[in-house]
């Protein structure tokens, strides 16, 4: 019997149960037998899904492929006769769509979930981790995303002082914001484990950005885990090339890229990176170049296809893998008493709440009411429920974004009684401040920033420091956002993630607008100091940014003006379709509602835009709805911020350095930098220059507050680097070609030249008619004398002698070696008094006349110190 089940399987291991063909680029991968193969039950022209006993241990390692995407240049399924078994098409070495690798099973299994994603060189490492015991104190998700690019994935090494990877970069923030925000309102509302997602980049080929990978692998994760996370989560970026008439067959003009390389997004006019799930979308992130609404929207359509299939294969990943139940923390009973919790805060607060929406007043005397109603709703029912403090302050904040809905949808009115679409009362200051390059004030109801310019040269540059390379900005936002601004105190130094997402949020929103550098050759730095915040702060930020830029004499193509929408809903649940739009929405609208939608632009098209959502989807239709609502109030604001400030000012201030920009040959650089940088720094100096920058290429940019000075100083390094573009060619000087020395004879030769460190002396004499020199050695001041010569050139000039009798001790790497000292053996029966070349009056050793009077000098004004 042994032998039999021995045989039986023997022979399941030599038959294939399926096989497979992958082929990306030139790498290709022909009918692998597995150990053991999963199927799902569903076949897709799109993906694939294998087990096999590979892991440590032979525990079985699951792998999920996506061979082809929709809207790839090669979605066109090929099928064999056999319609059971699906041929993916060959992915092109120019593809955007390298297979897709999400492996499980062999790496991180002590993680709640964990999963390694591949796309051509580039890989990812992510998990999912979770505390094992909940904490019941907590009033919401407790989170934490992180995400890292290690330099060792490019094959480099930290710059750091330790050569180690640090504190995050603000890229890395940014991209755990895009991991962090699309995932977090899908996981169950009840959830109160500390939850902890990481991601890794592992490898990277440098080919396409790693930010929408980070969010597939990490949702990936968290959906294989036993956190309970709703629905899988995954992302694209969209990229758009201009297209010719006669090349573009649908007549747009235009052509959307999915998941474009970086050499495609320098020349695409739209950057957009869409997560959500198979119905909906939930966040949307990214830049334009005044892109109409249109547009925008085809390419979220456009986007939202491709997430479809991601979000369908790791579904049915999941069902492969066979992940443990989701943890749910509510039973029937904790949700029966979380649902009587609810019906009696409705019973006893709506009145209340009510009351407060209807009565006038600003955020100090809203936020106090509101304070009294969270007060009052726990002296009412903190007896009849205790211990449940959390979750009766849950069920008021329920009730205060419900009824928020209600009295939008039958009054008109919002919490602050104005109209859906209204925007807040403007108060707006170009040139605030004096000394500045360019300033501005701007107040939209309880929000304000001063945004303040400064321009410069190449110099003020920002650098940073990536895996593909170091970056310079020409153009950066800084965003600063005190606790005073809302009236508290706190911690103030470096920013924080929200202040970086904020910050580069505006910073993108006024890229388009921007000059040239041929045009403007200024480094421009922005700033925008958040005075009071009561929403939508970042907004606030490129309307004050673009008048500050205005008001420094920036030459904008247009002005640029932000706005953030918002949606009320009876319930999370509910359709988007049935939400209420809210243009300008405030602190409290953003607290309560269910979207927080950014849209920045000009009259005509969108320059940046950020969506998040905490309701389980945003349709198309809704969306559309809240982009006609912003373009309607961002009209109203460029209408206002024209009346303060109609046009860029025709000058730049009087306190901005006039610059200059020229080019010289890239070898000349070395000869106006100079040894050390002596000839630039001379160069500033003279001519009174703020700055000199030159580049490897031979770019030169200087700037002073004196033109003429700039004129003169430009003359003088184009002068400087006339003679034919670079130092001089050496000629080889000719070599001595008579008869060689002989080691150990004594020689007199003519001294050429006394060193610190010795004599060069001529041992033998050059041809007669000047074709070769003579021979020349070195006679190190060592092997001068046999007592210690201090001062070499006072001893040779203490002699008074135009010839040294030395002996030839050797050559050393080429060089001919000299001794005096050694000589001295060699006389026999002589004393030093009889030397032909010593010191007269047997002075060797002793001070000349002239050293001692150099002493006595110094001596002298020692004593009249």
């Amino acid at each position: 019997m042994i032998k039999f089940f021995a045989l039986a399987f023997t022979l399941c291991l030599l038959t294939p149960i399926d096989s497979f063909s992958i082929q990306s680029g030139n790498a290709c991968r022909s009918r692998i037998p597995s150990l053991l193969r999963a199927s799902s039950s569903k076949s897709s022209p799109y993906y694939s899904i294998e087990t096999s006993l590979t892991g440590p241990g032979n525990n079985p390692v699951h792998t999920l492929t996506f061979h082809s995407l929709p809207h790839s240049e090669t979605d066109e399924v090929q099928h064999a006769s056999n319609d059971d078994e699906v041929i993916h098409p060959l992915q092109s070495a120019i593809s955007n769509t390298q297979a897709i690798v999400i492996e499980t099973g062999k790496i991180g299994r002590q993680a709640a979930g964990a999963v390694t994603l591949t796309r051509g060189d580039t890989v990812l490492y992510a998990t999912a981790a979770r505390e094992k015991d909940a904490k019941e104190s907590l009033d919401f998700v407790p989170l934490s995303v992180d995400y890292q690019e290690r330099f060792s994935s490019a094959g480099l090494t930290s710059g750091s002082f330790h050569k180690r990877d640090g504190r995050p970069a603000e890229h890395e923030i940014l991209t755990a914001r895009l991991m962090d925000r699309p995932l977090r309102p899908l996981i169950a509302p009840s959830w109160r484990h500390e939850t902890q997602l990481l991601a890794w980049v592992l490898s990277y080929d440098g080919v396409r950005s790693c930010d929408t990978l980070a969010v597939v692998a990490a949702s990936t994760a968290m959906y294989l885990s036993d956190i309970p996370l709703l629905k899988p989560v995954a992302a694209v970026q969209v990229g758009m090339m201009e297209m010719e008439a006669t090349s573009d067959a649908s007549g747009k003009g235009y052509k959307f890229i999915l998941n474009p390389t970086m050499e495609q997004m320098e020349s695409s006019r739209l950057n957009l990176v869409i997560a959500g799930t198979e119905e909906d979308v939930l966040m949307i992130e990214g830049a334009a170049d005044f892109l109409p609404e249109e547009v925008f929207l085809e390419a979220i359509e456009f986007g939202q296809d491709v997430i479809r299939v991601l979000c369908q294969g790791i579904q049915e990943f999941a069902d492969v893998v066979g992940t443990e139940p989701k943890t749910m923390q509510s039973s029937d009973d904790l949700s029966q008493t979380l649902a009587n919790i609810q019906q009696r805060v409705n019973e006893v607060m709506t009145e209340q709440v009510d009351a407060m929406y209807s009565t006038d007043g600003d955020k100090a005397a809203k936020g106090q009411l509101m304070s009294e109603c969270y007060a009052s709703v726990i002296e009412i029912l903190a007896d009849e429920f205790p211990g449940q403090e959390v979750a009766i302050k849950s069920a008021l904040k329920e009730l205060l974004s419900r009824r928020m809905y209600y009295r939008a949808k039958k009054e008109g009115l919002r919490c602050d009684n104005r109209q859906l679409d209204q925007i807040r009362d403007l108060y707006i200051e170009a040139g605030l401040l004096p000394r500045v390059h360019g300033s501005a004030l701007f107040t939209r109801g309880e929000t304000q920033t001063i945004a303040t310019t400064t321009l410069g040269d190449a110099g003020m540059r920002q650098k940073i420091d990536k895996i593909d390379g170091m970056t310079e900005k020409r153009f950066y936002l800084q965003y600063t956002f005190p606790p005073s601004c809302v009236g508290e105190t706190g911690r103030v130094g470096a920013p924080g993630r929200r202040e970086v997402g904020h910050g580069n949020l505006a910073e993108r929103a006024l890229i388009p607008t921007l000059p040239s550098e041929a045009e403007f050759p200024y480094t421009i730095r922005l700033e925008s100091l958040i005075t009071e915040s009561h929403g939508s702060s970042s907004m606030a930020s490129v309307c004050g940014g673009c008048l500050s830029l205005m008001d420094a004499g920036v030459p904008i193509k247009r002005p640029v003006a932000g706005i953030a929408m918002g949606m009320l809903l009876d319930h999370k649940d509910s359709s988007s379709d049935e939400g209420i739009i809210l243009s300008d929405i405030s602190g409290t609208e953003d607290a309560l509602g269910m979207m927080d939608f950014k849209v920045a632009g000009d009259r005509d098209g969108i320059t940046t835009f950020q969506l998040d959502i905490k309701c389980e989807g945003l349709t198309l239709s809704t969306m559309q709805r809240a982009l006609e609502q912003a373009r309607v109030g961002r009209l109203h604001l460029l209408d206002e911020m024209e009346k303060a400030l109609p046009a860029t000012r025709d000058q730049l201030p009087s306190t901005v350095p006039k610059m200059a920009t020229f080019f010289i040959a890239p070898d000349c650089v070395g000869k106006l930098i100079g040894p050390g940088g002596k000839q630039i720094r001379a160069v500033i100096e003279d001519f009174s220059l703020v700055n000199l920058d030159v580049n490897d290429v031979g770019r030169v940019q200087m700037s002073s507050f004196d033109s003429s000075k700039l004129t003169e100083a430009e003359e003088f390094v184009k002068k400087l680097v006339e003679a034919k573009g670079g130092p001089k060619e050496k000629k080889e000087r000719a070599a001595y070609q008579g008869p060689p020395p002989v080691e150990g004879e004594i020689y007199t030769g003519k001294i050429t030249g006394i060193h610190a460190f010795g004599v060069f002396v001529e041992i033998l004499p050059g041809a007669e008619d000047g074709s070769y020199p003579g021979l020349e050695g070195l006679c190190h001041v060592s092997e001068l004398a046999k007592d210690r010569v201090r001062n070499c050139e006072a001893y040779i000039k203490s002699m008074g002698v135009e010839e040294l009798t030395v002996k030839y001790i050797g050559t050393t790497k080429g060089k001919v070696q000299l001794s005096r000292r050694a000589t001295f053996d060699d006389r026999s029966g002589s004393s030093r008094g009889q030397e032909g070349d010593a010191p007269p009056n047997g002075a060797q050793g002793k001070m000349s006349d002239d050293e001692a009077a150099i002493i006595a000098k110094a001596i002298e004004k020692v004593a009249e110190l």
